[in-house]
């Protein structure tokens, strides 16, 4: 038997996306985003407010950084979803965080965060339904500590968090269940 919920952003899991900028003084600024995704091979898309700091941020430099936000700095991640860069002069200093000058793009790469993807801004899409910035990722770091033997990004070792809209949880990614196209080979 099935239940009826409304209207719901029922996708799960959710990213836990951290997008840093520079404002007009280099001061940072990081907002914790979930709508966001994977474009092409070479993009990404966020769907954003048009008022949030970091929009009007990226807007100005062409560039921002989005990494992936991991169970060692959940505290931080919320934070940066909850304290607006708009109301808070100081909201990435009192996250005690280490910001350094990306050297491919005008943004910041927050050192904490275990995947950083540094991006230039390609285009803005502004319609009736829907405001999305899509970056051009011009580079991907990582720490070594998360990679395996072959310089992979080990998902297992790297504690991403995911978000659940049905609780607003944070939850860690985890065990592997299957081998991407593969598990589905006998039914072919």
């Amino acid at each position: 038997m099935r239940k009826d919920l409304g209207v719901k952003p029922a996708v799960y899991p959710m990213p836990v996306l951290m997008i840093a900028t520079y404002d007009e003084n280099g001061v940072v600024d990081v907002m914790n985003a979930a709508w966001g995704m994977i474009c092409d091979m070479d993009k990404i898309t966020l769907s954003l407010t048009e008022t949030h700091k970091t929009v009007k941020n990226i807007k100005l430099n062409k560039a921002f950084t989005v990494s992936l936000a991991d169970v060692k700095n959940v505290k931080e991640a919320d934070f940066f979803g909850i304290a607006s860069g708009n109301t808070m002069a100081d909201k990435f200093e009192r996250s005690g965080m280490t910001a350094t000058k990306s050297d491919k793009v005008n943004a910041p790469i927050i050192e904490e965060f275990p995947i950083t993807m540094e991006c230039e801004l390609a285009e803005i899409i502004d319609t009736d339904n829907v405001y999305s910035i899509i970056g051009k990722i011009v580079n991907v770091s990582a720490h070594e500590e998360i990679l395996d033997e072959k310089g992979r990004v080990d998902i297992e070792k790297a504690g991403i968090l995911m978000f659940d809209q049905f609780r607003a949880g944070y939850y860690v990614t985890g065990e592997k269940v299957g081998q991407a196209w593969n598990s589905g080979k006998e039914l072919m």
